[in-house]
């Protein structure tokens, strides 16, 4: 493997280098480029369905009967909504907009799974309406709100909140005692007690998530280990939280030794026979998007400063979690000048990569930034007016636009008062 070869460890398996440039899924990078402007978030989609597959059989082979949910915040496009239906995923959703996305993409509400620490009363009407599958308890309230909304019953697991630590972004961390997320054991077994009480709510098991972007297994076993102190039920949704590579120097969960490490724990700790769901998000995406950006100038100082025309407009993970990421020139991969690669944005804070190595840099060129395909496209915004990128999917050489660039007018639409 050649030096610049190497570099396409962290983009999705299949990219190649064709006369020294950058081929994501079977078209050139600076071909996408040109045909849909930049930033573009760029998806390959076979890449994406190879991934999705991993994790539906492998789940399967460990258990008789058991689904994949996809973290929809993960990604929350209908065009991918619509590629993991087509695989036989569930989507797991967090809120309305999310629900509106999955609907417009042909999901059936049946296979969907509603999540939420702060669900509203509207938002539970909408599920409702809509005839959402699986219900998760989050707290008190939401028992108070299904019971009040629901005219038949719903199936409904209760997240519990297991107090396990995991080495992650505290912002990542969910399944601790001072987490906003789920019921400490003595809470879940008082919300169980009630739920079984109502004649509206039916419940089928547990739910408990302790994280993103894990890279232990123990973790995962000891969260289940948990659960099972509450006792025997049909259902448990294990979460997700798998860790995805960002660097060259990230270590490494494989799919395969993080489902061995559920299974075992599952087949020594809860009944026989259970259903057993999982939720993968980030794991199941990231490294399936690639952003591509242009070139704006190159600044040396006290430092050489490749600004391009994107940032924290199209990628928030760098401000929000310290996210490192890593990047190559599209039509000269490989190392060369370390520089600080930094947005366009008036913040000092929008600095995409410090000391990433580029060769040959040049205004006009096209950078290449892989493991951009979870939330990325989520947190997108619009500081400094900036226009949220289109996604495109591409797939052995034919790529598709799925979501279109945003426009000025579309800034202006919400904006109501105007002087006449």
């Amino acid at each position: 493997m050649t030096a610049a070869e190497s570099v396409l460890d962290l983009f999705p398996t299949g990219t190649v280098l064709v006369d020294g440039e950058l081929v994501i899924g079977g078209s050139r990078a600076i071909d996408l480029a040109a045909a849909f402007g930049t930033p573009t978030y760029v998806i390959d989609e076979g890449f994406l369905r190879d991934r999705i597959r991993h994790y539906r059989d492998g789940l399967a082979r460990r258990f008789s009967d058991s689904r994949v949910y996809f973290a929809s915040k993960a990604l929350p496009c209908a065009a991918i909504c619509r590629v993991v239906a087509e695989e036989g995923l569930g989507i797991d959703i967090a809120g309305g907009g999310e629900l509106v996305v999955a609907l417009a993409a042909g999901v059936p509400a049946s296979d969907m799974l509603l999540h939420g620490n702060a669900k509203t009363t509207t938002e539970i009407k909408m599920a409702l309406a809509a005839g959402v599958g699986l219900y998760v308890i989050d707290n008190e309230g939401d028992i108070d709100r299904l019971v009040h909304l629901a005219t038949s019953p719903v199936d409904v697991l209760v997240r519990v909140r297991p107090s396990v630590p995991v080495h992650t972004h505290a912002a990542l961390a969910t399944g601790d005692v001072d987490s906003k997320f789920g019921l400490g054991m003595d809470q879940a077994e008082a919300a169980i007690k009630r739920i079984r009480a109502t004649r509206n709510l039916r419940l089928k098991g547990l739910h408990s998530h302790i994280g993103s972007g894990i890279f232990e297994a123990d973790p995962f076993a000891k969260a289940v280990e948990a659960m099972a102190h509450l006792g025997d039920f049909e259902v448990y949704d294990l979460g997700g939280g798998l860790g995805e590579r960002y660097t060259y120097s990230d270590p490494e969960l494989s799919i395969d030794t993080y489902l061995d490490t559920l299974a075992a724990a599952v087949h020594t700790h809860l009944p026989s026979g259970s259903r057993i769901l999982i939720e993968p998000g980030r794991s199941l995406v990231a490294r399936s998007g690639v952003t591509l950006y242009e070139v704006i100038n190159v600044k040396r100082s006290s430092k050489t400063f490749v600004a391009i025309d994107g940032g924290m407009a199209d990628n928030l993970e760098v401000s929000l979690y310290g996210q490192r990421f890593e990047a190559t020139m599209a039509s000269s991969v490989g190392g060369g000048e370390s520089v600080t690669l930094v947005g366009r944005h008036c913040e000092t804070g929008d600095e995409l990569i410090d000391g990433v190595s580029l060769r040959d840099p040049t205004p006009g060129g096209i950078v290449a930034v892989p493991v951009t395909g979870a939330y990325c496209f989520t947190m997108a915004n619009n500081y400094n007016g900036a226009l949220r990128p289109p996604v495109v999917l591409v797939t052995n050489g034919v790529p598709r636009l799925v979501v279109r660039r945003e426009t000025y007018d579309d800034i202006l639409a919400r904006d109501v008062d105007f002087p006449t």
